[in-house]
């Protein structure tokens, strides 16, 4: 399931981004995407690949991993993200939903460390 409220465009030196192209409310379910299990040995050859930048850590004990569908793996990450990310593990699924009202126009974000306002520096930010 994917709104027709949200499109694929560039963003300023992050490459391309998912943004709204009308005004969306806060807590709307934006999107619901599959995602393809692979066990936690697959990561090591993954992360020697672009992909590595697109793969989520599965399953409440991180025992494995996984590529999202959809405009998942679009979203840029965000320490203020105006969306939030949730793992569905019964149903294999990655949830999109606001935290906030969106503008139109704007980009949507997602904070990749899985709260929507948690500051702790990701992968890129670390030096």
């Amino acid at each position: 399931m994917l709104k027709d409220c949200i499109f694929i465009d560039n963003a300023k030196e992050k490459g391309r981004g998912v943004f709204a192209n009308q005004f969306i409310a806060a807590d709307t379910l934006i999107e619901i995407a599959p995602v393809i299990i692979m066990p936690k040995e697959d990561r090591i050859h993954l992360d020697k690949t672009v992909l590595h930048d697109y793969i989520f850590e599965w399953g409440t004990d991180g025992a494995k991993c996984c590529m999202a569908l959809g405009y998942i793996p679009i979203y840029n990450h965000s320490y203020t993200s105006n969306c939030i990310y949730i793992m569905d593990y019964e149903e294999c699924t990655i949830i999109i939903k606001t935290v906030r009202d969106i503008k139109a126009g704007e980009e949507l974000t997602i904070n990749y460390n899985g709260d929507w306002n948690d500051d702790t520096k990701v992968w890129f930010d670390v030096k």
